[in-house]
């Protein structure tokens, strides 16, 4: 019996393989059937040499922390395990393709869908290693377009798995990444490599993606390596004089030879993709010199302006809703979480209110947010009304929405579905999606996933968080649900 027959038998009762999609240096990938939620994934299985080295347990233990990772630009992990030997894991099977497969069909891509690319892979990478996570292999192969236009990142599990191995997994000749897209710390093999070193592979990616090829080809692995440390990349310009200066510079640095001259976040880099603001010229405007008492008498009538304008602004916004809206006079964001449907048993209603109320109690615990109060939301559950209707109401720019199913299979284990959406509502009243994400976990992981949603929402408004209140969110406060 060969491997895959071995595998097929041990894992009958959970996964239907189906067929090979690919194969690696480190793993072969098959679309399987999930019999237990009736949907396609991918299978991925470590070539045996590999699963050796690693062990179950130390696999099991690292992949393990790997699938907490859930964020709309990342592949998450669905399952893992040992069957017949063999270590696999599960992933979604994506509808697309890998950016491997565009890039050898098309070798340059347009410059706004390139920068697009490599700025949702540098958000998914920036979520990643707030959380602990270095992926160590970015590259083509492992960015995945999906068909409606999104960008995830791949091979995580196996990342935090390999990166864990230590000297056992040298024995087996395997080195971690690929020599074109390597930084220079990983090529000369130091092992407590950090985000720096996914900036400068996903770096070389995004030169590949607008210059067609890599920065330091050579016709040997080695060779490509050696270059990185004796050549300077050849200007992106120089090739496609098209591509704008700032992007240019971005690539720069996150090329640089050295770690610290890099970015020191992947969501730093991802900034600098976007176009610079056109506050240059009010920047460098200059003010004629006036006198000390002109100058008080300008900032009198300037306040006394200003304090006019801003009481008429009230009374109208005042007559108009009842009431001043907040976040029109407020550089602080202002959100209001309406009540989560639930999708599930309505004998499940109060488990869908206790998630809503968990997701806006850790919302209202971040400073630089301001969170309409459970009171003024509450009269909205159920209701028919257009969300543009009820930002106006509640005086607010965002609405956090959301469904909520409470799966309880026939063996006993229970799972949490949840589904919220970050609707901005705009100035004529439109309601545009900003953010959305799906979420499938087991009920232990129910705490972890309030606490995803509410880390996500801040991203996504561009609320600074620090370290504290990160860590405050992933905390888990019971071990019993």
């Amino acid at each position: 019996m060969s491997n895959l027959d071995e595998l097929r038998s041990a894992l009958a009762e959970r996964y239907t393989i189906e067929r090979e999609l690919g194969r690696g240096g480190m793993a072969t990938v098959y679309l399987a059937h999930d019999l237990r939620h009736d949907r396609p994934v991918a299978l991925k299985v470590l070539h045996p040499d590999l699963a050796n080295a690693l062990g179950p347990e130390r696999f099991q233990r690292e992949i393990r922390l790997a699938a907490r990772l859930q964020h709309p630009h990342i592949l998450t992990v669905l399952d893992s395990g040992d069957a017949a030997g063999q270590l696999w894991f599960a992933m979604p099977y994506v509808e697309g393709e890998s950016l491997r497969d565009r890039l050898d069909r098309e070798k340059q891509l347009p410059v706004a869908e390139a920068v697009r690319i490599a700025s949702e892979a540098a958000h998914g990478l920036d979520y990643a290693h707030r959380h602990g996570v270095v992926h160590r292999d970015i590259k083509p192969e492992n960015l995945l377009l999906t068909e409606d236009g999104n960008t995830m990142v791949a091979d995580f599990g196996i990342a935090r798995a390999l990166s864990a191995g230590g000297e056992r997994l040298t024995q087996t000749g395997t080195s971690l990444g690929t020599a074109a897209y390597m930084s220079p710390e990983q090529a000369a093999g130091e092992s407590d490599v950090d985000a720096r070193s996914d900036i400068y592979s996903l770096g070389i990616v995004l030169y590949e993606m607008l210059v067609g090829e890599t920065p330091f080809a050579a016709p040997t692995p080695q060779a490509t390596i050696a270059r990185r440390f004796t050549d300077t990349p050849r200007a992106v310009r120089e090739s496609r004089e098209t591509v704008p200066e700032y992007i240019e510079q971005a690539v720069q640095t996150a090329l640089a030879r050295t770690a610290a001259d890099r970015f020191t976040s992947a969501r730093a880099f991802a900034d600098a993709l976007e176009p610079p603001q056109l506050s240059q010229g009010r920047a460098t405007t200059t003010i004629a010199p006036v006198s000390r008492g002109r100058r008080r008498m300008h900032a009198a009538l300037l306040t006394l302006f200003l304090g006019v304008f801003i009481g008429l602004g009230l009374l109208f916004a005042w007559r108009k809703h009842g009431a001043p809206a907040p976040s029109a006079t407020s550089g602080t964001p202002t959100i209001a979480v309406l009540p989560f449907e639930n999708l599930g048993d309505s004998s499940d209603d109060y488990f869908a209110d206790g998630m809503t109320d968990a997701v806006r109690g850790n919302l209202t615990e971040l400073t630089g947010l301001r969170v309409i109060a459970r009171g003024s939301s509450e009269p909205y559950k159920g209701t028919g009304k257009p969300l543009g209707d009820i930002a106006a109401e509640l005086g607010v720019r965002y609405l956090l929405t959301g469904t909520v199913r409470w799966a309880r299979a026939a063996d006993g284990t229970s799972r949490v579905q949840v589904r919220p959406e970050l609707v901005e509502v705009m100035p004529n009243g439109t309601a545009e999606s900003k953010w959305q994400r799906s979420f499938d976990a087991p009920l232990t992981d129910v705490f972890t996933v309030q606490g995803d949603i509410a880390g996500e929402v801040a991203d996504s408004m561009r609320v600074a968080l620090s370290g504290t209140q990160r860590a405050r969110l992933a905390a888990v406060p019971t071990a019993v649900p």
